[in-house]
Parts: C-alpha cells; structure tokens; sequence
C-alpha cells in the first residue's frame, strides 16, 4: 500500500515502523525486549533490504528516544522506550518501597501470632511462620508456592495481624475472578487491581502502555497483590506509581503458572534478581494432598509422571487421564463427559459445576469448535435463537464478557433489595437469560447474580463459553 502511494521501498520512515512494529509483535508474545541482531534480520526480511539500513534507522530511532539499547549478559537488548522505562521504574519503586526505614514492624509479633492462631484455631507451619514474620521483618516480600501449600492461611493470618493494630489492609488481584476467590478465601473485601486503581481504559492499548497513564494513589498501611503471576509490567509499573513509600507491598503468587498475557514475567523476574525477599512454600498440607488435581501439579512441576487411580485409592477421585489419539475421539470424549458421562463419578451437572479448558481458539478442538459441538449437544434450538456475527445465542447459553465494559448498567437483588451498578469485565461468565426481538436485546444473568441487557448491536462482547482457553481461565 505504501508502495502503490509513491513511498519507496527503503523509505525511512517504513524502516522505522517496521522496527516498531517488530517491537511490539514481540511484546504480543510477552517479551518487554528483543536481541539486537535478531531484531534487525527480522525486519530485513519483512521489508526485503539490507541490514544496513536497518541500523542506521535504530540510531535515528534512539536518538529520538523512541527505542532504548541495553547491553547485559554480553548480549545487546532493544526495547521500544516505554517498555524499558517501565521495567525500570519497577527496579527503582521496588528498591525505594524495600529500603525505606519506615517498616511498618509489629511488636511483640509471636505473641500476636500464637493470638491468631487460638482464634482462627489453626497451628501454622514453620514455613507458614516464616513467611509471615519475613512479612513483618521487610516491606516488600513475596510468598510463592503451588497449590495447597498454605498462601490463603498466611493471608489470612497477615490481615488479622495488621487489622488488629488497627492498620488498613488493600487486597487486590489481576482478575475479577481471582480478587472474588481471595475475598471469599479471605473474609474481606477484595478487589481488581484494575478498579483499585480506576484505570478505566485498558482496551485502549496505547493508553494502557503509558508509562504515564494517570493512577489513583492507594491509601493503605498494607497492600496485598494475589496472583502475582498474572501481572505484566505495565500493570505492575502501575501499582507500584500508586503506592506511597512506607506502605508495605506483599506479593503472593505461583511461578509456574501460567505467565502473563501482557508482556513481562514480573513475578519470576523479581525472584531471580534476588534482591526481594522471597518466602517458597513447598510443604502440602495433609488436607490438600489428598487431592490428586493437586498432588499431580507438583509431580509435574517436578518432572514426574501423573499419579493413576490404581496408585492412590486414599486420594479423592479428582483427577482422571484419558489418553486419545485422534482429535475426532477427543472431541466425543469431551462432549460424553459433559453430557451426562461424569454423573457416574459424584453430582456434576454441566451448566452448575463443569468447565472445559483448552489451549487454543482454533481447530477441533479449539474453542469455537467445541462451543458449537458443546451447545448443539447440551443446548440445542427448542425456542427463539439470535445469530450475530456467524455465532448463535440461545436462552440458556453460557456465555462470558471478553472486554472491559465500565458503562453498561447491571441490576442485582441483595436482601429483598436492587442494587445496580455499571460494568462487566472481562471474563465475568453468566447465562443468557431471555431473548427479546421487539427490544431487540439480550438478559444475562451472570454468576454473581448481576443482571445486565445486551443491545443486538453489541453481542459482540460475549462469546460462548461451554469452552475457554486456559489463558481466558486465569483472566477470570
């Protein structure tokens, strides 16, 4: 196109955007930079010209500081600007938060521990103790560990012991989902990292990759930040703008989760710059190892083979591997499980308690495909239907929110009462409630009981979900 407009082939200004663009194709990926030379054959081979020329235009792009060149590890890095400027305003916020002097330090702090186990009536492992008093010891701290080793109970104890002290304690994580499972987890109200710091446009990508988007600063004596593992650097670059120096920042998460979708491995990275204290809880506690799901996570993070039924019949039947070679008897695997297969196995109804997780969006067994399979099985056309964009919504269709909508207004009965509010957000699941082609709208009732009304215009914004990606999974 810029080519049929009379731009030459080696036009600079092609050359920069090219280099750009390359920049932030990696960022899709996660990566906050690239390896120079790679970088430059790249983009030598996307626009058919010589290396040279590349280079040339990267000293004019540095010079205007629209990327920025690092060398380490005997390798030179470029960044696109604002990605190195983020990374490096969390180092600088991280070391600042860590070293003030101002720690805000319980006294006596065993004897308030031993206060909260008797009244949580709970004995706290040595790990478990460690990790809060490292809580105690530093301002900054992270709690890492996988499943069923006890991160909810060091919360828990952590807020009982500031809250007693009459210190205000912020819970937040990534997700809408996440922050629900830490509130119910925890008794006390939680919140998206997101709402917390009413960032309000984060569709809008090139607003949300401003190291200077505008932040409500964060009034608390103690901020804890779950799932960590979930956080990109700009999202972390955020929070950290918003916490004032002296707060203290606890940051609780599992490495081997999945990382983020944003670019950055910000939880990992920090760990192993070794410069944060860092608690690793490995111990499972005798309760969550009964657990195959749970058991089998850890052997697989180890390097070991999946636990079979025949190898654990003091576990609970929780984890079954069914081992297909074709994707046709996958896909027929998936859809009698769902339709009534696991019934043998406790009271599993697909719209109350069943989810379906896979890798990807396309193929067979991708999402789109399994939707349709899913819904023609478990929902087929009895009544009215809505077609929109080669999609079929039908009354009683599961159904999730893939974007941030902070306006669309929702109702919800709370003690007799309506309560209603603005908002869906993005992986927030429901079911679509009723199909009205004289409003032409769509009601779905969400989860959480809210209630909202979908214009025709923008059903866009939900998508079936009898299946999601796992990454769609982690961002509820």
């Amino acid at each position: 196109m810029a080519m049929d407009l009379g731009i030459s082939k080696k036009n600079p200004k092609r050359i920069e955007s090219a280099i750009k663009y390359s920049l932030i194709i990696a960022s899709h990926n996660g990566n906050s930079c690239v390896i120079y030379e790679n970088l430059v054959k790249f983009v030598s081979d996307l626009l058919g010209i010589d290396e040279a020329q590349i280079e040339e235009e990267i000293i004019n792009l540095k010079a205007t500081s629209d990327v920025y060149l690092e060398e380490r590890e005997e390798k030179e890095w470029i960044y696109l600007n604002n990605f190195y400027i983020a990374e490096k305003n969390i180092a600088d916020k991280l070391i600042a938060l860590n070293e003030t002097k101002n720690i805000k330090k319980i006294k006596n702090f065993k004897l308030e521990l031993e206060k909260v186990e008797k009244k949580q009536d709970i004995i706290l492992s040595e790990e478990q103790i460690q990790a809060i008093k490292a809580v105690n010891d530093n301002n900054v701290c992270i709690i890492t560990g996988g499943p069923g080793t006890g991160k909810t109970t060091i919360i828990k104890t952590i807020i009982d012991i500031y809250k007693t002290r009459k210190m205000k304690v912020v819970l937040c994580a990534p997700t809408g989902r996440a922050a629900k499972r830490m509130q119910e987890q925890s008794g006390e109200e939680a919140t998206t990292i997101h709402r917390l710091l009413e960032i309000r446009k984060q569709d809008d990508q090139e607003d949300y990759l401003s190291v200077d988007y505008p932040v409500v600063p964060i009034d608390a004596d103690v901020v804890i930040i779950d799932e960590m593992s979930m956080v990109d650097m700009f999202l972390m670059n955020h929070i950290l703008k918003a916490i004032y120096l002296g707060t203290k920042l606890i940051l609780v998460g599992d490495i081997n989760q999945l990382p983020s979708v944003g670019p950055g491995n910000v939880l990992q990275d920090i760990i192993e710059a070794d410069v944060i204290t860092t608690i690793e809880l490995n111990k499972i506690f005798r309760q969550a190892a009964k657990s195959k799901i749970i058991t089998n996570a850890h052997r697989v993070n180890n390097g070991e083979s999946f636990i079979g039924i025949e190898e654990s019949e003091d576990k609970l039947n929780d984890f079954f591997y069914i081992n297909e070679i074709t994707q046709e008897k996958i896909l027929e695997d998936v859809i009698s499980l769902c339709s009534g297969r696991l019934q043998n196995y406790g009271n599993y109804d697909f719209f109350k308690n069943i989810q379906v997780l896979t890798p990807t969006k396309k193929g067979m067994l991708g999402t789109k495909e399994l939707n349709k399979g899913l819904q023609n099985v478990l929902n087929p056309k009895i009544d009215l239907e809505k077609q929109h964009g080669g999609r079929v919504f039908r009354i009683g269709d599961r159904v999730m929110q893939v974007k941030n909508n902070y306006d669309i207004y929702w109702e919800k009965e709370v003690e007799d009462k309506i309560e209603a509010g603005t908002g869906i957000f993005n992986g927030e699941l429901g079911r679509i409630n009723s199909i009205d082609e004289d409003e032409k709208q769509i009601e779905v009732i969400f989860d959480d009981e809210k209630i909202a009304w979908y214009d025709f215009t923008n059903l866009d914004e939900l998508e079936h979900s009898y299946a999601i990606t796992i990454h769609k999974s982690q961002r509820k």
